[in-house]
């Protein structure tokens, strides 16, 4: 659950999508790739997508769908983690007056040093396949 890969920081609101598109990503062949909805179109070279399946109209999903589904969500939850335990640095979550060019990417990447360093320390468990 480290962290491995961080893009600039972007100001004002940008969606996600945009800045996907305009980073080159670093992500080797044959990775497997967790994307929601929000990145419809994003599509690396190499790369094996996965998405949840989505209900069809006036139908329901299979049990294997809703299973494959599951899985996802208990992956995307870990993600959600991760990104809550780079949150508890409070300069991210509180207005930063620092303007000077690059602060702010710094500060990002000294947050995300420091989620990795604690996850070194005290490693996380990993999460069950089958419950």
């Amino acid at each position: 659950m480290t962290i491995q890969f961080l893009s600039e920081t972007h100001p004002g609101t940008v969606h996600d999508k945009r800045v996907a598109d305009a980073t080159p990503y670093p992500l080797p062949q044959g990775s497997h790739l967790l994307q929601d909805l929000g990145f419809l179109g994003f599509t690396p070279d190499n790369v094996m997508i996965e998405m949840p399946t989505r209900k069809p109209k006036k139908r329901e999903l299979t049990d294997e769908q809703k299973a494959a589904n599951q899985a996802k969500a208990r992956r995307r939850v870990s993600i959600e983690h991760v990104n809550s335990s780079v949150k508890r640095c409070r300069i991210l979550k509180d207005v930063c007056c620092l303007l000077r060019k690059g602060v702010r990417d710094l500060v990002m990447e000294i947050c995300c040093a420091l989620h990795n360093f604690r996850v070194r320390l005290h490693p996380w468990l990993p999460i069950p396949e089958s419950e």
